[in-house]
């Protein structure tokens, strides 16, 4: 038999090799951790549906920071869970609201870690939608005064970054306007630019108690068979000031987040999201598959597809691996 003169197994025949030529790594400090924070003192609830992810109260967020930073973690993304919800979202701008103090806490105790804001109502609202309601329909300009209001009160918290997940057409606009007429220039805006009306964010709702009460949120998030209808939401939100733009969720949108990555010069995040990360989880609890292992081949498929920064709940866990390898 003839072979041809190149034989790719040469450069694969030890981990040395392999090491040398591998063309994607995988990065610590290019994760964020997403934190859940609930109201009252000293309390951490484990979600049942995302095994190893905990809700927990303001006071703990100073241990979960340092734990993240301890293994090269350097950013978290905040979602709160207030008190009390009403109809249009209210709690998501009070100052004195659990985003705010969840900002306020960490920069005060853990300063170095980058502090990113998801801006949304869908967890402040008592119908669970992601803006104002008119005879049961989101109102797109409606819920825009209100998304930069949040954006602005989680700026003068102390906030790093906010990132818009609401889908509302020009919100990048409005809130990149209201940041810059209030002296917060200097803060980046990471906009959910691509985020579908995707199966795979059912851990999170019960994580975050965001289920809507009524209907879907097919009106505004996306439809999953479009492709070239990314590349137009994210056209608009670079041309409205958006920083990073993301794509929401990651591995079963590995082709959006390959068509951004060739399409823009900004940073593209993905972020692997809850339904991803419980598949996994459970498949491993079952015996089914080496859930590290799997874990991290994810991961990489992510970042082979062209994201520079992944929002993940493995985030604390990859790091680990990462670090005493």
């Amino acid at each position: 038999m003839v072979f041809p003169e190149y034989r790719p197994r040469r450069l694969r025949k030890n981990s040395a090799f392999r090491s040398l030529i591998r063309e994607t790594q995988l990065s610590a400090d290019q994760f964020i951790y997403p934190l859940f924070v609930m109201p009252g003192k000293n309390k951490k609830e484990e979600i049942s549906s995302m095994p190893g992810v905990f809700r927990v109260t303001v006071d703990r967020l100073e241990k979960e920071a340092k734990a993240c930073l301890e293994v090269g973690v350097n950013a978290v993304i905040l979602f709160g869970l207030p008190e009390t919800k009403d109809g249009v979202g209210s709690g998501a701008h009070a100052k004195d609201g659990i985003t705010q103090r969840a900002i306020k806490e960490i920069k005060r105790k853990v300063p170095e870690i980058i502090v990113i804001t998801d801006v949304c109502l869908c967890e402040y609202t008592d119908h669970g939608h992601c803006g104002c309601l008119v005879d049961n329909t989101v109102d797109n300009d409606a819920t825009l005064e209100i998304l930069a209001k949040t954006a602005l009160s989680h700026a003068q918290a102390g906030a790093d970054m906010v990132a818009p997940s609401d889908m509302m057409d020009g919100r990048i606009a409005e809130i990149r306007a209201t940041l810059d007429e209030n002296n917060f220039d200097s803060i980046p805006i990471m906009s959910y630019a691509v985020k579908y009306a995707s199966s795979f964010y059912g851990p999170f709702r019960e994580a975050a108690d965001c289920t809507p009460s009524f209907g879907d949120r097919k009106s505004y998030q996306m439809d999953p068979a479009n492709s070239r209808e990314a590349l137009r939401e994210a056209t608009l939100d670079v041309d409205e000031g958006a920083d990073i733009l993301m794509v929401k969720p990651a591995v079963a949108y590995l082709d959006i987040i390959s068509r951004l990555s060739d399409e823009f010069d900004l940073p593209i995040a993905a972020y692997h999201v809850s339904g991803e990360y419980a598949m996994i989880k459970a498949a491993a609890e079952k015996g089914w598959i080496d859930g590290d292992k799997v874990m991290e081949e994810t991961l990489l498929s992510i970042k082979r597809a062209g994201a520079d920064i992944i929002i993940t709940y493995f985030a604390k866990d990859m790091a680990k691996i990462l670090r005493d390898r």
